[in-house]
């Protein structure tokens, strides 16, 4: 059964968590914009040395599942540095609209698709997961990369999602999730809480960074919690595919 947005809104609680803290929801957006503000010269290099590479397969996997198409118009929410917006119009993707909270990170992404000589095709907005400037029913499909576990409410941005696509229209979110080997299970926690900070200081100028977004992919709701998050949005043909073990996930969902 879906839930009407206000309702969900009403029954919201006065607080959240950002990383293990309980904060105050307002509170929630300005401390996260802090964290991309301090990281977004870095951003790329750190995806790379966090994650060894790994975060270009990721991508790349959800660009082949998203199968984009010549007439395919994509939103990319928290699309950041245009990694997902690139891939995308490289597959054949039609228009692609990046949306990211943050402005320093929008602002850098679009350097860098000046730097590919990328000046077609990609429009490049500042706006919220949870109240996005857009028309209802605008565009074929909406993807979120890394993004979802930052808002501060994650049904609002899927009540959202759904309110923007178009009846047909795809969902997909790219996500650090709940790793499903034990043995790797324990590798991961030791290099998320030991290693990343560590990155975060020596790299990214800003340990305490690092450990917010180690903290918040263990905050995340789990792949069959998110599941029925994106049904109770009114997402309907829901699916995932764990990559890596489950240290992310990809959870696709259709608006019919």
């Amino acid at each position: 059964m879906v839930v009407d947005h206000k309702e969900h809104n009403l029954a919201n609680a006065e607080r959240t968590h950002f990383g293990f803290q309980d904060v105050a929801r307002e509170e929630k957006t300005g401390l996260v914009r802090t964290v991309f503000d301090s990281v977004a010269p870095r951003y790329d290099l750190m995806n790379d040395l966090m994650s060894g590479g790994a975060h270009r397969l990721w991508k790349a996997a959800l660009i082949d599942w998203l199968r984009p198409t010549a007439q395919m118009h994509l939103l990319d929410v928290a699309g950041g540095t245009g990694d997902v917006a690139f891939g995308f119009r490289k597959a054949g993707g039609a228009k692609v609209t990046i949306c990211d909270i943050n402005e320093q990170m929008v602002s850098h992404g679009r350097d860098r698709a000046v730097d590919r000589g990328l000046l077609q095709g990609i429009d490049w907005c500042v706006g919220d997961a949870e109240h996005l400037p857009m028309p209802d029913r605008s565009v074929d499909a909406y993807t979120i990369a890394f993004g979802l576990r930052n808002v501060t409410d994650p049904q609002n941005a899927l009540f959202e999602a759904c309110r923007v696509l178009k009846p047909g229209g795809r969902f997909l979110c790219l996500e650090f999730s709940h790793v499903v080997l034990p043995w790797l299970a324990q590798l991961y926690d030791r290099y998320s809480f030991s290693v990343l900070p560590q990155l975060g200081h020596w790299i990214g100028k800003d340990r305490e960074a690092y450990q917010y977004l180690a903290e918040s992919i263990r905050k995340f709701p789990p792949q069959e919690e998110l599941a029925s998050m994106m049904q109770n949005s009114g997402l309907e043909l829901v699916s995932w595919r764990n990559l890596t073990g489950g240290v992310v996930a990809i959870h696709s969902g259709w608006r019919l």
